[in-house]
């Protein structure tokens, strides 16, 4: 890794577009979500199919809206990924509603066994991660985090 400079200019865009924050938030993103594809193809999961089983492990009865919001995917995408779920029989959606049109969907026992397995994987990932970071400042990183979401309306 080459030394870089650890001020961020909040000037004009101009220099080195590696120096900017965005471009850093984009590199680090990427490296967690290449080390998270690597792990879970062990599992014959995609990274968007693991965060909808977490999702539904911790919210049961989620509709295909709800997950799409939760895993950073659109509705069609989810869709997709609802169909290979239940097609490798991890997860159940009921076939009709009482109410309203959202199927609520559930992890099968084959979708609790694949999550617990692949959650291991994943967890030392973020492990690794947040290893990188001094303990001390984890917090205030996670606080910066959310601040820079709630600035862009998220």
């Amino acid at each position: 890794m080459t030394d870089r400079p650890t001020s961020i200019s909040a000037s004009a865009p101009t220099g080195d577009v590696t120096e900017r924050l965005g471009y850093r938030l984009k590199r680090a993103a990427a490296a967690l979500r290449g080390a998270m594809d690597k792990a879970l193809r062990e599992y014959g999961l995609t990274v968007p199919q693991y965060a909808c089983l977490e999702l539904l492990d911790q919210q049961p009865g989620l509709s295909n809206a709800e997950l799409a919001r939760g895993t950073f995917v659109t509705r069609q995408s989810m869709n997709v990924v609802l169909r290979g779920l239940q097609d490798t029989g991890l997860i159940t959606r009921a076939a009709t509603t009482e109410r309203g049109r959202a199927l609520p969907t559930h992890l099968t026992e084959e979708g609790h066994r694949r999550l617990a397995a692949a959650r291991s994987a994943v967890y030392a990932i973020d492990r690794r991660m947040t290893d990188a970071v001094p303990p001390k400042r984890v917090d205030a990183l996670l606080e910066d985090l959310d601040r820079m979401a709630e600035a862009l309306g998220e």
